[in-house]
């Protein structure tokens, strides 16, 4: 008797073992969406049609595009506060001091290539239209509150699901303004690192991060891919805390397959096809 209720306490604990595993080894718990980092732009020209149209070619769950409200209200996809880099050094206009009409005369695709010459800067409502059914479009906010309504309202009126959309931006303000404006429609806070050069300290710190999310009510933390702060206790910590976990922006191997074992709910990428392929199906 004594040696059956033995073994039954080794077979409850393995058993117990097992679960813990399952709950917390990410291979086993979880697979995670791969979100084309402003489209395919590794091989197309970022924050373009043809970069988006790429990514779906390219397999990927997502695509990541970047927004700018223009001088007269339109909300433009384009990463950086203005035209320089995108039209190959050709116009440097200031994004918000610039119309959309104005805009829709630059060339954003020759930079890339030749064969996107005559790629325009989309509009918000183009890049909606080109999300197909049962895939996702994580738009980043690039500017603060007061960009919200405006952005909000094209979504409402565009042909996307709200289970459909992830709503991003560094500005935390920004996101507790569309956790108010658009309720039903998820947000992550996006979190990039510096390191203190006196203490060697990364910040901002974990404990500065929940405090935030939980402030600004967002669904989850989107975070730069740092393999110095972004560890097991890290993750444990923030999914104990009720939050999701995305990553960007990779496009390395090891570190796509380190971040797929933290159990990373996405993990953005400038490759979709190369990243789905290094993870597996």
């Amino acid at each position: 008797m004594m040696r059956m209720d033995c073994n039954n306490h080794r077979f409850w604990g393995l058993l117990l073992a097992f679960l813990t595993a399952a709950v917390w080894h990410p291979q086993i718990a979880r697979s995670q969406l791969i979100v084309a980092h402003r489209g395919a732009s590794h091989d197309a020209p970022e924050n373009t049609l043809a970069a988006f149209r790429s990514a779906w070619e390219e397999g990927a769950d997502a695509i990541e595009g970047d927004f700018h409200l223009t001088r007269d209200g339109r909300i433009a996809c384009i990463h950086d506060a203005d035209t320089k880099r995108v039209t190959g050094d050709a116009v440097d206009w200031k994004v918000t001091n610039t119309t959309w009409d104005q805009l829709r005369t630059l060339d954003v695709g020759r930079w890339k290539g030749e064969t996107f010459a005559g790629e325009k800067i989309p509009s918000l409502a183009e890049v909606l239209q080109v999300v197909p059914p049962g895939k996702k479009f994580y738009l980043e906010i690039k500017g603060g509150p007061e960009w919200v309504e405006p952005i909000a309202q094209v979504v409402s009126a565009g042909p996307l699901k709200p289970e459909q959309i992830v709503i991003i931006a560094f500005n935390a303000e920004t996101v507790a303004r569309v956790r108010d404006r658009l309720p039903d429609i998820k947000t992550c806070w996006l979190v990039g690192y510096k390191k203190d050069e006196t203490t060697g300290e990364w910040k901002p710190g974990l404990d500065e991060i929940l405090a935030t999310l939980g402030r600004i009510r967002a669904h989850g933390l989107s975070t730069q891919a740092n393999a110095e702060v972004v560890d097991e206790a890290f993750v444990r910590r923030l999914r104990a805390a009720g939050y999701e976990f995305h990553v960007w922006t990779v496009d390395e191997p090891d570190l796509a397959r380190r971040f797929r074992d933290l159990g990373a709910d996405s993990i953005t990428t400038n490759r979709p096809a190369f990243i789905r392929e290094v993870l597996g199906p």
